[in-house]
């Protein structure tokens, strides 16, 4: 059993020791256009978190973060944010409970308007000498909701796609697209809310990336926690 939530409290006493590595999922629930879930970010935290679980011995996968720094995305119904302060004071708290029980701390992020309150969360828990480490998967490409990500929904939770309703957003390189998203949000770049091209995904390139992924997750945290 891998999954934190599932267990009683003595069970947990049981499972854990020094080697133990607690996995926070850490999503957001925004939109990804008019064909993936809102709970895509957190469905690929999720994913990733329990493949690291199924490749390493003593790692617990948490309750994912299903709520983030979204403010970006909140031109589009169904976004629920709860701002960077919010994000960041949540993960703070967060690991200074969890380590009473775990001596390891990882929080993979796959959002990335969380970058900031997650780097600055952990930064605040190593000055307190905390052992905690964060895992954001990165991939070359559409940025937001477009082939990447249209892709691994479709290798984890194809019933959650309607391919049918993708469309092309924006495909200008987000550089250039920063000072409006900045002043103005998705909305201001795009009308679907569509960062790049999803038309044309497959499952088969998303289980590849997500393979990809994996591995570099599970190469990152054997240089953080060798041996465990």
């Amino acid at each position: 059993m891998t999954e934190l939530a599932a267990l009683t409290w003595t069970q947990v006493r049981t499972v854990t020791d020094r080697r133990t590595v607690l996995a926070v999922p850490v999503g957001a629930t925004e939109q990804h256009g008019p064909h993936l879930p809102l709970s895509t970010d957190t469905d690929l935290a999720v994913a990733l978190c329990e493949r690291l679980a199924a490749a390493r011995a003593q790692v617990l996968v948490a309750p994912a973060i299903a709520y983030g720094s979204s403010g970006e995305h909140e031109g589009f119904p169904g976004t629920l944010s709860i701002g960077q302060h919010a994000t960041e004071l949540l993960l703070v708290e967060l690991a200074r409970s969890a380590t009473g029980t775990f001596e390891h701390i990882l929080f993979v992020s796959a959002h990335g308007g969380n970058a900031g309150p997650v780097h600055r969360a952990v930064r605040t828990l190593r000055s307190e000498d905390r052992d905690v480490h964060v895992f954001t998967p990165h991939w070359s490409g559409d940025p937001h909701a477009g082939r990447p990500e249209t892709a691994m929904q479709l290798a984890l939770h194809p019933q959650t796609v309607r391919l049918e309703r993708a469309v092309a957003g924006t495909v200008r390189p987000l550089s250039d697209l920063m000072p409006a998203l900045r002043s103005g949000g998705v909305r201001a770049v795009s009308e679907s809310g569509v960062l790049g091209d999803p038309t044309g995904a497959t499952a088969a390139e998303g289980a590849a990336l997500l393979d990809d992924l994996t591995a570099a997750l599970i190469g990152e945290v054997d240089q953080w926690c060798p041996g465990r």
